[in-house]
């Protein structure tokens, strides 16, 4: 008989964000191993949509899960002002009348996933079994996770260690596992090497923030990197219109925008280039405790990766593909042509693949 999971999240589906990309993933995968999939998530964006044919198209999947959007009467996305204060209040009740939703006798054997907080602590209270995944640290997290911690229906996978520290020992049933990327979209494409590309995808902004991409259009306006084509995948259509016009003002003519592109698209960017490039603010989040996706598909795609050196990128693996630069234009310009002079290391599919996460991920369920 297959057992039952229930994805409980805050996201909105469809969305152009590598969590809710993630997210499907996860449970492209869980799926495949047997286990009957529910996901729940608020209607809470013009755009979200629970019909499953609309959500199999936009991720690239094919297996049957079941999809539940549900009703949110509340500010957040609806009210442009203050959405962070909005964003705390709605999430808090919605999470609160979602999780009322599931009595425990008629799910007391179903398993639950999710990343949003207050399902956590709705849940965990009513003695589910919960596991919650832990992409970075915040005051309302830390708040939760001290309420729960000693409750041994909840189980915490974290991103990496650095993020684990963040939380001190305050769980004894957890794992720490990264990102991982889907194999499947890479196969079946006959895509031809574009000479000397680079590529970059990514949203333009993090957390509203801008990605520190000055740097990059500096190194590349350079005599040194002249030859070598960047190509810059990724929205919203707000960045890609001024950094395009910044562009044209100051004749780089070796930067490509293409603004956001579909699944499909993106793979067959990546699969043209020979290098994958990875930077992002210099934000706590960012330094610390990210586990970027896209590295992992900039590796399926057998590129090599310049990435800026932080700590977070330090202990992702498979290091010997990675050519690092500070921030600064000399040492960027130094690692994007250590990078196109090296070959492609290989790297062990099985311990970055999304199948390998979810058998741990199940592993850590039925412990």
């Amino acid at each position: 008989m297959n057992k039952t999971l229930n994805y409980i999240s805050y996201q909105s589906f469809p969305a152009e964000t590598a969590n809710s990309l993630q997210t499907i993933s996860n449970l492209k995968y869980l799926n495949r191993n047997n286990y009957k999939i529910n996901l729940y998530f608020p209607l809470r964006e013009k755009s979200s949509s629970d019909n499953l044919d609309i959500l199999k198209d936009y991720y690239l999947f094919d297996e049957d899960i079941n999809v539940k959007g549900l009703d949110h009467p509340y500010p957040f996305g609806k009210i442009k002002y203050f959405q962070k204060i909005f964003f705390h209040i709605s999430h808090y009740l919605w999470a609160k009348s979602a999780t009322k939703k599931f009595d425990y006798e008629s799910y007391k054997d179903e398993y639950f996933f999710t990343r949003s907080d207050w399902i956590l602590y709705f849940l965990a209270k009513r003695k589910f079994n919960i596991i919650f995944e832990c992409h970075q640290y915040s005051k309302v997290r830390s708040f939760v996770f001290k309420k729960v911690a000693n409750y041994k229906n909840v189980k915490i996978i974290f991103l990496n260690e650095l993020i684990k520290n963040e939380f001190k020992n305050l769980f004894s049933k957890y794992s720490i596992l990264p990102s991982a990327v889907d194999f499947d979209i890479f196969n079946n494409y006959d895509v031809e090497k574009i000479e000397n590309k680079i590529t970059f995808v990514g949203n333009l902004l993090r957390f509203g923030n801008e990605r520190n991409l000055d740097i990059i259009f500096r190194a590349f306006s350079t005599p040194e990197l002249q030859k070598y084509h960047l190509t810059i995948v990724g929205g919203p259509d707000s960045e890609v219109t001024k950094i395009t016009s910044y562009l044209k003002n100051n004749n780089i003519s070796n930067i490509e925008m293409t603004g956001r592109l579909g699944r499909k698209e993106v793979v067959e960017e990546l699969l043209s280039s020979s290098v994958g490039l990875l930077i992002n603010s210099s934000d706590k989040h960012s330094k610390f405790f990210t586990s970027p996706l896209k590295y992992f598909e900039y590796l399926a795609a057998g590129l090599r990766v310049v990435a800026i050196d932080f700590p977070s990128h330090k202990i992702l693996p498979n290091q010997e593909n990675i050519y690092y630069f500070n921030n600064n234009q000399d040492s960027l310009i130094k690692a994007v042509k250590e990078a196109f002079n090296a070959d492609f290391k290989d790297i062990e599919k099985d311990k970055i693949s999304l199948e390998t996460r979810a058998n741990q991920i199940i592993k850590l369920f039925e412990d």
